[in-house]
């Protein structure tokens, strides 16, 4: 026992003495000398001195601060919600704390007179209330809190990404603090947080004795007297304060909030008080680590590493592992919507067919200029060969994107899987983004490989992680989120480098069909059409795999290379889609589900109804966009994504 006690201690010593010795090997000078040169700089400065005292000492206090920090924040969340995968990462504090800061300084800069922390602040306190009420209804069950606060994690960048792009000069050194930088020119970091971060511990330890009563369950702590919401309310104010504190300093640092607190845990911290303390400790060292690690490596890449984006990179994994060790409650049956009677199939296909005809005709002619809204004629040759590569485009990868849905929702069982939620188009875009900055002037084949290729890597982990518990749609769903937030660790250090391809990476990754040409158009109608083929080939094996393992092979069909077969489907068509809108748009989760709402129910039917949607999806998409803040204009896969996003936590909601 006495031990155990220990161990707590025992890994704070280990951390504490890999970070003394990547401390000693990043240090400029002698350890003795540089110690000199925190607190007594001379007005002569070598510039080794000068680097010493306005650059080193100050970053690494900073790192300890802000470590430590988020360490308390995620410990605070962890016991005020009862979930182990509560942090400021995965419900979205910090992201929405990230967009409040964006905002406040494009629109209210008088605000930040007043302090930046209390802009992040708002963010994330916004942020935080809407991961309560999407998971309200399922009296905060920490699967559905955790899915609730990464899919808000995943719109807050959506909408991120907006601002950005109107805004990209204003906000361009913001993309590099962002993605969590600990660069420091001075000590007012340090005096802006310490003072700061003292009254959150002062708060967070008069807390410790009522929050430990929330280690009971409801009934027990109401029967010694305790006020739920507000002790909730009051754990969940502190935690989401030292989150923005540090945010408005330093940007989002990911998941150390996440692996401090389990950390302690796992090494056997039981108490309340000690959880808090040591996962400060644990905090604060790990964030200090891995920063001094990226010192080390600065010749190996053209630029150095974002600390927020490396830790997010090792928060990925660590949450991976956390999964399949998260208690799930029940999950809730949310197989679609009852039959009802409806018009014949026929009559449905044709009005959705007409829909889509003058969707066509109004987004190819109708439009605004210089003069306002206009109809294009048929004579117009200059609008017309413009317009028309970007519908084919925006219907083709929409069409591509709803089969995809369509394929996971009937393999998986689960009708809140996609491309995008489940981390595929995620895989895709981390290996299309990888092949633009490594191979030089990659052709559209390359990349269709290199997207195919991260595709099944995603696919191939989502199994492997899921096998053992049976593919269960919320355990399912937050390994693709997981997958996904890698993805964003990726995007975060691409774009807080210098190289010019990072613009041409904002501009995909936004889902923009404005650089389409008319040969890559009908390439991926080409492609849209041949997938559609392709589909209905399998049509039998999708009606017959809902049915379950052993009624599929009672009636003779090879269900591992069944499976097989169509996750390469999957990966081929969600790497062809994410080539031209980019990551996130979530047709693939909204095109199956209106389809199924509409009656398409036999699977032949369901592609084809999928497919007709997804594509009237993105072709309104793409014209809302170019006619919405004209002049300016919003990438069809923001605008898809801003509408998907709302549909899937609605569903969220719904659980």
């Amino acid at each position: 026992m006495i031990v155990k006690h220990y161990r707590p201690a025992t890994l704070t010593l280990a951390f504490l003495a890999l970070a003394s010795i990547l401390l000693v090997a990043a240090l400029p000078a002698p350890l003795h000398e540089a110690l000199t040169y925190i607190w007594r700089p001379e007005t002569a400065l070598t510039p080794v001195q000068a680097v010493l005292h306005f650059s080193f000492w100050p970053r690494l206090t900073v790192a300890l601060l802000a470590g430590g920090a988020l360490g308390l924040a995620g410990a605070l969340m962890q016991q005020v919600l009862r979930n182990p995968l509560a942090s400021p990462t995965t419900l979205g504090v910090a992201s929405g704390a990230n967009l409040g800061l964006m905002v406040a300084t494009l629109f209210a800069p008088g605000w930040l007179l007043w302090g930046r922390e209390w802009a992040a602040m708002a963010g994330g306190g916004v942020v935080m209330g809407c991961v309560f009420l999407l998971a309200w209804r399922s009296h905060l069950a920490p699967a559905v809190v955790v899915l609730s606060g990464l899919v808000m994690n995943l719109y807050v960048g959506a909408l991120g990404m907006v601002i950005l792009l109107f805004h990209q000069e204003a906000l361009k050194g913001l993309m590099i603090w962002g993605a969590g930088s600990l660069a420091q020119n001075g000590w007012q970091d340090v005096a802006f947080l310490t003072p700061r971060l003292l009254v959150g511990i002062g708060f967070a330890a008069l807390l410790v004795r009522p929050l430990q009563l929330l280690s009971l369950d409801d009934t027990s702590a109401r029967s010694l007297g305790a006020s739920l919401k507000t002790l909730r309310l009051s754990g969940l104010g502190v935690a989401v304060f030292i989150t923005a504190c540090v945010v408005s300093v330093v940007g989002v640092i990911g998941f150390i909030g996440l692996a401090a607190p389990n950390l302690a845990r796992l090494a056997g911290a039981r108490r309340l008080r000690e959880r808090l303390v040591y996962s400060a400790l644990l905090g604060a060292l790990l964030l200090l680590t891995a920063d001094l690690a990226l010192q080390q490596i600065p010749n190996l890449l053209p630029t150095l590493i974002p600390t927020g984006a490396a830790t997010a990179a090792l928060g990925a994994p660590l949450l991976l592992w956390l999964i399949p060790r998260l208690k799930m409650a029940a999950t809730p049956d949310t197989r679609g919507v009852a039959a009802r009677a409806r018009p014949p199939l026929r009559r449905r296909t044709g009005v959705i067919l007409a829909i889509i005809l003058i969707t066509l005709a109004m987004t190819l002619l109708l439009g605004q200029g210089v003069n306002g809204w206009s109809v294009a004629s048929v004579a117009n040759d200059a609008l017309l060969q413009w317009r028309w590569p970007r519908i084919l485009a925006a219907a083709g990868s929409g069409i591509l994107l709803a089969l995809a849905g369509t394929l996971l929702q009937r393999i998986t069982f689960n009708p809140m899987a996609s491309p995008e939620v489940l981390g595929i188009s995620g895989g895709s875009a981390i290996a299309l983004m990888t092949a633009i900055y490594v191979l030089a002037a990659p052709d559209t084949v390359t990349l269709l490989i290199a997207g195919t290729f991260g595709a099944m890597l995603s696919l191939g982990l989502l199994v492997a992680l899921n096998y053992r518990s049976g593919f269960q749609p919320i355990r399912l769903l937050l390994t693709g989120v997981a997958i996904t937030a890698l993805f964003e660790a990726v995007r975060a250090f691409f774009l807080a480098g210098s190289d010019p391809r990072s613009q041409q990476i904002l501009a995909w990754l936004a889902g923009s069909t404005y650089y389409v040409t008319p040969s890559g158009a009908i390439s991926i109608c080409l492609m849209a059409g041949v997938g559609i083929g392709l589909t209905l080939t399998f049509s039998r094996w999708l009606d017959i795999l809902p049915l379950g393992g052993a009624t599929s092979c009672a009636v003779g069909l090879p269900l591992k290379p069944a499976r097989f077969i169509l996750l390469t489907l999957v990966a081929l068509l969600t790497a062809g889609a994410t080539l031209v809108v980019g990551p996130l748009s979530f047709v693939g989760l909204l095109a199956p589900h209106l389809a199924r709402m509409l009656g398409f129910q036999h699977a032949r039917h369901h592609l084809v109804g999928a497919a007709l949607i997804g594509a009237l999806l993105m072709t309104s998409a793409d014209w809302a966009g170019r006619q919405w803040l004209f002049p300016q204009e919003i990438p069809a896969g923001l605008v898809a994504s801003l509408l998907g996003g709302a549909y899937f936590m609605w569903r969220l909601a719904r659980f």
